[in-house]
């Protein structure tokens, strides 16, 4: 959707039973759940983490970790990825 040297933003839809490919953000970035649905991530390294994403709600999350996402629930998910290329503190 917009990618210069300050940030990149993409689009993510899913249909209920939907997976992304594993995956990884090399940068810092938001999670901006335009439409909200009941997901999973799984790590690379088996791990699984349900996550609930409420439409509306915004999430920071740290660079570095394989994953994929599944919607596991009954409506489509939409979300905003933010990927923050300039330095951030977290604090």
């Amino acid at each position: 959707m917009l990618d210069n040297d300050k940030v990149r933003i993409w689009h993510i839809s899913l249909k209920p039973g939907e997976t992304q490919p594993l995956h990884h953000h090399g940068l810092a970035y938001v999670v901006v759940a335009v439409q909200g649905a009941q997901n999973v991530i799984h790590t690379a390294d088996g791990k699984r983490i349900e996550v609930t994403e409420e439409t509306g709600g915004i999430v920071f999350r740290e660079p570095g970790q394989i994953h994929k996402l599944t919607n596991v629930g009954d409506t489509v998910y939409i979300g905003r990825i933010i990927e923050l290329k300039t330095g951030v503190d977290a604090s």
